[in-house]
């Protein structure tokens, strides 16, 4: 991806379409009737992210150790530490392993990744990506997808909001960890809720 404005395909391959700057705003989530995103209040060790992105730990640390997805609130392991990922990390994790099932090139894929990076987390929700296997474009809007369709760019499409909502249904179910107390946050789950009814009866 290019920057914004640049219409034409950077060397790496990978182009972004020029769009309009947005306000800041509020993390929201792409379906309704999910809870809002707590991007910066808790973190994901490396398990959590693996279940909520379907990938292996083999891939989670591999892409760590070659700096392909590395975690943003705790870096690779070391003095006893655990990796921690931010919820950003995990959507681009997900994002990542469909492109490389697509068979887009490593190259694509990292010069995407540092888009992603950048790019107004609140902005990506509303996003397309378009490969056709050498380049990956990032589309806001219906006109921009079809024009690169009739361009013949885009054979293979990720709508980012429908991964966006894939991964923080997955988020809600797996351990977490408070960014401000370090302890773990266990999700409650309908049974264990049943459970604890039975128990009081």
């Amino acid at each position: 991806m290019t920057s914004d404005g640049d219409r034409g395909t950077a060397s790496s391959g990978v182009a972004l379409p020029a769009r309009v700057p947005r306000p800041a705003r509020a993390c929201r989530p792409a379906v309704a009737g999910l809870a809002p995103v707590r991007e910066g209040e808790v973190g994901y060790r490396g398990p959590s992210a693996c279940a909520a992105a379907g990938i292996t730990y083999r891939q989670l640390d591999y892409w760590a150790r070659t700096g392909l997805v590395e975690p943003s609130l705790r870096p690779g392991p070391g003095s006893g530490s655990q990796r921690l990922y931010g919820f950003r990390d995990v959507l681009v994790l997900k994002i990542v392993k469909r492109l490389l099932d697509a068979g887009v090139s490593l190259q694509s894929i990292r010069s995407t990744v540092r888009a992603l990076r950048t790019e107004e987390l609140d902005a990506l929700s509303g996003a397309t990506l378009l490969s056709d296997g050498a380049a990956v474009h990032r589309c806001s809007s219906a006109d921009e997808v079809a024009e690169l369709l009739r361009e013949g760019r885009g054979v293979f499409g990720i709508a980012v909001g429908a991964v966006w909502a894939d991964v923080e249904a997955n988020l809600a179910r797996v351990q977490s960890e408070s960014l401000t107390t370090g302890e773990s946050v266990v999700p409650d789950h309908p049974e264990d809720e049943l459970a604890k009814r039975r128990n009081r009866s």
